[in-house]
Formats: C-alpha cells, structure tokens, sequence
C-alpha cells in the first residue's frame, strides 16, 4: 500500500477527536478546525474523516438522527444514543465476544464483528423533565 501523504488538516482532526467521548458530528469537527484553517471546507473535512475511518484511527457511529459521529476509540465497545437531545455516549460494558460466535453459527457467512446500540434517556433528558414544571 503507498505511504498516505502528510496533511496538517487531517493531523489536525485526529487531534481534535483523541480524547473526546462526546462523539462529534463532521459538521462539529468542521466548526472547530476552521478555527486554525479558516479555508478548510466542509467537503475536505468528510474526506479526511472517511479516509481516518477507512484506514481504521477512528469509527464512525450512525445516530438515531441521522446524523454520523465519530468517535476515536477503535476498540470494541458499546453506544447509548439519547432518543430525547441525540447525544451518543459510551457504555462501559465489555463487549460479548461470544455473540460474534453466536452470530456466525446462525449465519451463511463470515462474521468480522458487531456494533450495538442501545437506546433510551440520558441522564441530562431525565433531569430536565423532572425540573420541568407541571402545565394545569
């Protein structure tokens, strides 16, 4: 495979994830690293997170919204997504590695791995319903 060639905004981006569990959306990677390349477009941001992905330095999460996340830890782990505000966050359950297993006896097929969401009301969502007050 050709060496992939250095770019400061795809550095940049990486930077930008390390660390984060908030699982940003390419529309807030975009917002952020427009910050220190103002001409940086849209279109090279959803190149750059692509390429990260494919090259396997990040995961992209599919969110009840539609709207895809990133997310820099590559290891196998588990997604709570909020029905009520769309946060995603991380579930700290270590992943069922017989269910690939289980999977595979049950499918015509070669089995890679899973990803599983779980859905529901963050914490934050709950609070602000009980703080909200009774309309009469």
């Amino acid at each position: 495979m050709k060496a992939m060639k250095y770019s400061g905004q795809r550095e940049s981006i990486k930077e930008f994830l390390a660390g984060r569990t908030d699982h940003p959306t390419a529309d807030t990677v975009y917002m952020n690293i427009r910050k220190l390349y103002p001409n940086i477009s849209l279109g090279t941001v959803y190149r750059n997170l692509s390429l990260l992905v494919s090259i396997g330095e990040i995961s992209r999460i599919s969110g009840m919204d539609g709207a895809e996340r990133f997310d820099p830890n590559t290891e196998p782990h588990y997604h709570f997504v909020c029905r009520e505000c769309g946060c995603v966050q991380d579930i700290p359950l270590k992943p069922l590695k017989n269910l690939d297993r289980m999977a595979e006896e049950a499918f015509d097929g070669d089995i890679e791995g899973h990803t599983t969401l779980f859905f529901g009301t963050c914490m934050e969502c709950q609070k602000k319903a009980l703080d909200k007050p009774i309309a009469l």
